[in-house]
């Protein structure tokens, strides 16, 4: 189900063929994060309208982005997956995050920070190379917002919910901050976060994951 077509050989036009239609990045960028039943994804992308989102998913099937799994025990149904094609358009979107990010203002009236987003900023800000052989892990709460941040070895990953196995240090933002990261960035500047661990990861963990838009404002 083709809805674009630019008439172009060229690897950006038919990119955009594929995934440049309203919503499709938004879809593939909370699959990155986790497989998601279609009511997640309504949940997580509030505004899209039903018939929109069955139609991108349908797009992104049928050029083999996304795929339908039976879900795991002790879940019932069918989850939606990124495909290894689908996962191979990560490096794509998390630069494509690094940049918008660049780009932004204080949030517009009606926006909103979801788990999902908030999660793929981390991995965009992520600093690789300072990372190098270091392992620490770290609990996020923000709100309704829960997210576990481990790197091991230098090698990170980001999740949904508490660490499985409690993490060495929880952060805990105050209830009226907007869980951006740069709300996070300014909370702690700020003192305006409750630490619970080894309250000298923060550091570490501001070193790991700088802004992409410069000194937080003081």
């Amino acid at each position: 189900m083709r809805t674009r077509d630019f008439g172009q050989y060229c690897g950006l036009a038919r990119a955009l063929e594929l995934v440049g239609e309203r919503w499709a990045l938004l879809v593939v960028r909370d699959l990155a994060v986790r497989p998601r039943r279609y009511t997640d994804l309504i949940e997580g992308l509030p505004g899209i309208p039903t018939n929109v989102l069955s139609t991108r998913l349908k797009e992104l099937e049928q050029a083999g982005l996304v795929e339908r799994r039976i879900a795991p025990a002790p879940q019932r149904g069918v989850v939606y997956a990124l495909t290894t094609t689908g996962h191979e358009l990560e490096p794509a979107l998390l630069a494509l995050g690094r940049w918008g990010a660049t780009q932004m203002g204080d949030p517009r009236p009606g926006e909103i920070v979801t788990p999902q987003s908030l999660a793929m900023t981390l991995r965009a800000v992520f600093d690789a190379g300072a990372a190098a052989g270091r392992t620490a892990s770290w609990e996020i709460r923000a709100a309704d917002i829960v997210l576990n941040v481990r790197v091991t070895d230098g090698k990170l990953a980001v999740g949904v919910g508490p660490h499985p196995a409690g993490a060495d240090l929880v952060i805990t933002f105050q209830p009226e901050d907007l869980p951006s990261y740069r709300a996070l960035l300014q909370a702690a500047k700020c003192g305006l976060v409750e630490l619970t661990g080894q309250r000298e990861l923060l550091e570490t963990f501001l070193q790991l994951f700088p802004s992409p838009v410069g000194p937080v404002p003081a």
